[in-house]
């Protein structure tokens, strides 16, 4: 059975703006924080050296949230990912955003599976089925 992976972040100080609100580039942060934190529990290493100096990494190619209502300094936000999407090279995941139990915000990234080498464009890797299931356990 799949389940969402959790964790949370407080609202610090440089997360705000002039308002004390916290301002909108906070949740891109958030995002990509959590869903390091779900690499590293699935054991996914997000930069793996290669023989030869290329190195396989997973560049973002979307990344969108929608705002649902404020936080403030101090205040804990709750953020549940969830994988909506494991193609042959890239997956989607979403984000919940809640405070007090109440939905703040959505998001949603899109990570490609690639191998970077120098002077050369990415070039997209399939999926190892095996990270495949690791990151379908916590599908939608």
């Amino acid at each position: 059975m799949a389940v969402p992976f959790r964790t949370d972040r407080r609202v610090e100080f440089r997360d705000t703006d002039a308002a004390g609100l916290a301002h909108f580039t906070a949740f891109f942060h958030w995002m990509e924080s959590a869903e390091h934190a779900l690499w590293r529990k699935i054991g996914v290493e997000l930069v793996a050296s290669e023989s030869g100096g290329g190195i396989v990494s997973w560049p973002r190619v979307s990344a969108a949230c929608d705002y649902e209502r404020a936080v403030r300094f101090g205040d804990v936000v709750e953020i549940e990912v969830r994988v909506s999407k494991v193609g042959r090279s890239s997956v989607t995941f979403d984000f919940a955003f809640t405070h007090d139990s109440a939905r703040i915000a959505t998001g949603t990234i899109v990570a490609v599976r690639c191998r970077l080498q120098p002077g050369l464009p990415p070039e997209p890797l399939p999926i190892p089925d095996e990270v495949g299931a690791a990151l379908l356990s916590h599908a939608r």
